[in-house]
């Protein structure tokens, strides 16, 4: 139809949200955006990591390659990556990529000078940055009276007169380069699925018919209320798509009995980081990363026809990314 406008305005319900955890509805548009959206978190939002790491003396069990590709995994606070330049891309250093603009200097020095033996965790790396070092997982409820019980992430055990030296450079990437650059551990979405229960067939059913079809769900989903004998849904978001609840009732010879639909605009995220970033920031970013792709189309097809052919697309994903910076700005 000519003149329609496919413009749609998302909206955003935040269920839970911690620094490493967030939990949010996205509502009112299409997988196209949520999936766009998982495969940006997860490949494309920048962060630091130690790229090249010079070895000076190291007498461990470990070989050299063995510590670099450790120390790479380590994840770095990484709240500057937005801001910081690709080494590539860098004019202060000529594409060198260890200047102040678009990398961070590491420095680890460690010996084992007695028979116990010496763990060389993340914490004995020393940043030229304070606003970029290695991310601590101490646990504030692990019960440790001395902080020095908190060592970090094993890089390599020492025994004693071995020693370890290194200088290791951490740059800015994206996961699409190499997983050690991905900020999130974990991304998912699920389409919220909305279940009916007919409840005039459902008062056809004997007692132990119920609990079998409340049991038939390998996930919590319905539950037998012990007043009432009524099998009702307590939790929706349990469902998996397995099908069995719906297997069990076309074997008992009542099918219609749970209809279960998927809503296809609307849509449970839960965002793991790997503590780069905080959960919430990492969205923010995805959203900024996903409005530069954008703007980068829209610029390259400069051209009338390209115009009518992504500016509801743009609009759909202006008004997505005004209400994502509102609910988590």
């Amino acid at each position: 139809m000519d003149g329609a406008s496919y413009q749609r305005f998302p909206k955003v319900k935040i269920r839970e949200l911690k620094d490493d955890y967030v939990k949010f509805e996205l509502r009112e548009t299409d997988a196209s955006m949520a999936n766009a959206l998982r495969r940006v978190m997860i490949a494309e939002v920048p962060t630091i990591a130690i790229d090249l790491v010079e070895i000076e003396v190291n007498s461990s069990v470990l070989n050299d390659e063995f510590i670099a590709h450790r120390l790479g995994l380590i994840p770095l606070t990484s709240e500057r990556a937005m801001s910081m330049r690709f080494s590539r891309d860098c004019d202060a250093c000529d594409g060198d990529g260890q200047c102040e603009f678009c990398s961070v200097e590491f420095h680890l020095r460690a010996k084992c000078i007695n028979d116990q033996t010496l763990d060389v965790t993340s914490k004995d790396l020393y940043s030229s940055d304070h606003t970029v070092v290695p991310v601590d997982f101490s646990d504030p409820g692990s019960g440790f009276e001395n902080p020095e019980d908190q060592r970090g992430i094993t890089i390599v055990k020492l025994r004693k007169g071995q020693e370890l030296r290194l200088r290791a450079i951490a740059r800015k990437g994206i996961g699409k380069d190499h997983a050690k650059w991905s900020p999130a551990a974990t991304v998912t979405f699920m389409y919220e699925p909305e279940i009916h229960i007919n409840e005039e067939m459902m008062e056809t059913l004997s007692l132990e018919e119920k609990t079998s079809v409340v049991e038939s769900s390998p996930t919590k989903v319905f539950a037998l209320n012990p007043q009432t004998q009524q099998v009702e849904v307590v939790d929706p978001e349990a469902y998996t798509y397995d099908d069995e609840v719906l297997k069990k009732v076309e074997a008992m010879g009542k099918p219609g009995l749970i209809e279960i639909y998927a809503k296809e605009d609307s849509f449970i995220f839960t965002v793991e980081s790997t503590g780069a970033v905080k959960a919430s920031q990492l969205v923010i970013n995805a959203i900024d990363v996903l409005k530069q792709k954008l703007d980068a189309v829209r610029l390259l097809e400069d051209t009338v026809e390209a115009d009518d052919q992504f500016g509801e697309l743009g609009a759909h994903m202006r008004g997505a990314c005004r209400v994502f910076l509102f609910h988590f700005g």
